[in-house]
């Protein structure tokens, strides 16, 4: 057995050995991401409840074969928004942790072709300027109604706004949207946007 063989079989060891552990961690580090998501709810007011492990909704927007799980799912109790599913994603660079906030879209059918939605900020300049416009891009129905709600624009062109890399997702199959955030703890201010962004969703 030569070198090279040895130092892979020993790369092998190591990444068997080490996947376990890892496994663990992104258990522990997701009950906790769900925990303080849940005391900051309170914190600011929002009437939530903690589901059980297994609820129907963890199903709703995460994809294994993409490395994606739901974290458990937090129910709303009042709004637009009906639950929120904490999301861990593996990747190359660790993991990395979203919320997807389910809204119930009764109209949403597998008849109708839908797109993915986003939201784009256009800055005063290239990096760090000031936001001077916001604009929603994809299917054209949701991003027209999103893109005419002025309120919801004097929101977003606020300094401290917050919500990067809004996305929202169709999931015809179980009659919800999706909004998906990068995991942040939401301020009183990103929850009632968030709920104007759902109000569109439900109509989707």
């Amino acid at each position: 057995m030569n070198w090279e063989s040895i130092i892979s079989a020993l790369v092998a060891i190591l990444v068997m050995a080490s996947l376990p552990l890892a496994l663990l961690r992104r258990k522990k580090t997701g009950a906790r991401r769900k925990e303080e998501l849940f005391q900051r709810l309170g914190e600011i007011g929002a009437k939530a409840s903690l589901m059980e492990p297994g609820d129907a909704r963890e199903k709703i927007g995460p994809s294994r074969a993409s490395g994606q799980r739901s974290e458990g799912i937090i129910q709303l109790e009042e709004g637009n928004i009906d639950s929120i599913n904490i999301i861990s994603a593996s990747g190359q660079h660790g993991i990395n942790y979203f919320l997807d906030y389910l809204v119930k879209s009764p109209n949403l059918t597998q008849r109708r072709t839908l797109k993915k939605t986003w939201l784009f900020r256009k800055r005063s300049s290239l990096f760090w300027g000031r936001v001077v416009d916001a604009r929603w891009k994809g299917d054209k129905s949701l991003a027209q109604s999103l893109n005419f709600d002025y309120r919801l624009k004097d929101r977003l062109l606020k300094p401290d706004a917050g919500l990067p890399g809004i996305r929202l997702f169709p999931e015809p199959g179980q009659g919800y949207a999706r909004i998906r955030t990068p995991y942040a703890l939401p301020t009183t201010a990103t929850l009632e946007t968030l709920d104007i962004i759902a109000r569109h969703a439900r109509s989707w």
